[in-house]
């Protein structure tokens, strides 16, 4: 495993966090462990469209240094007349694991990427590359299988040097093996999440593509209307400036300010858990404002 960055003096925590539920390479417990080794106040596990990293961690016991959030990312789609490069991911804290109508959304979810690999392996297999869906399953275990894993099978065949090559040459968006995937109505996400007792926040959202002020500031105001209550500001990709006006939109519409690095282990050397680059923070009093909103809304 690679030695972990060391962090600064600044109590720190991380909310956004992939485990091996969906693509990460470190499973729940390995995840709570180094955690605590940075000496992280807080952390949250929010797999793709999945809460099982959230249910394995409880299960395998919270350290006592560490505050933890359940949650999940899910791929929704963007409301009628926005165009986003892909999915529309939007966070989810502090859900209840057993809600009926969160598990039936993301029951559907997983049926659909179920059905999506099978297609991708198959143009690749009409691309010349000689890929098998058992050689996938073997990869990828009891995770929920997606593209990434796909990836890790073509760099193990050299058909990909890494997951970027992957990505940019097959599988990425408009590509020869791209399939189009299914997401669930934005709607749909925010509701289930904040019906299960939760708290929806935009992740990412510079990634979206939406970076014209006034049709960001729009687009915010939209998926605030359905539920919506926090915006992921602080985030490795986002330059001092970024998260600045994404700082200031957060407080001029009342939305909680979030932040995490993303991290997902191995398929992102750069980024290490609560620290980025090294130089990345995200201060305890934004998991302080999530907790209190989701007690005086609870």
């Amino acid at each position: 495993m690679k030695k972990p960055l060391v962090s600064d003096a600044r109590p720190g925590i991380d909310l956004h966090i992939h485990s091996t539920a969906s693509d990460g390479s470190l499973t729940p417990s390995e995840i709570l462990a180094m955690a605590v080794t940075l000496g992280l106040k807080a952390i949250a596990i929010t797999d793709h469209d999945t809460l099982a990293g959230s249910v394995a961690a409880m299960a395998s016991g919270i350290p006592p240094a560490l505050q933890f959030l359940t949650g999940i990312e899910i791929s929704a789609a963007a409301p009628s007349g926005y165009r986003v490069n892909g999915s529309v991911h939007i966070l989810g804290y502090g859900i209840d694991p057993g809600f009926p109508e969160l598990i039936d959304l993301l029951d559907r979810l997983k049926r659909a990427r179920e059905d999506r690999n099978p297609q991708i392996i198959a143009r690749l297999n009409d691309l010349g590359m000689d890929l098998s869906m058992q050689e996938l399953d073997a990869i990828v275990g009891d995770a929920m299988a997606g593209r990434p894993h796909i990836a890790q099978l073509m760099i193990k065949k050299r058909l990909a040097t890494s997951i970027d090559d992957a990505f940019d040459r097959f599988l990425g968006k408009n590509k020869p093996a791209y399939v189009h995937k299914y997401r669930a109505p934005m709607e749909a996400a925010i509701g289930a999440i904040r019906r299960a007792g939760g708290v929806a926040v935009l992740a990412h959202p510079h990634l979206n593509g939406i970076n014209e002020p006034v049709a960001f500031e729009q687009f915010l105001l939209t998926l605030k209307a359905m539920g919506l209550r926090g915006i992921e500001a602080i985030y490795p990709d986002h330059s001092r400036t970024v998260t600045a006006e994404y700082c200031r939109l957060a407080r001029k519409h009342d939305l909680l300010i979030t932040g995490g690095t993303d991290f997902h282990g191995a398929a992102t050397p750069g980024i290490q858990m609560g620290v980025g680059d090294g130089n990345f923070h995200v201060p305890y009093e934004r998991y302080e404002s999530l907790v209190a909103h989701l007690k005086a809304c609870g």
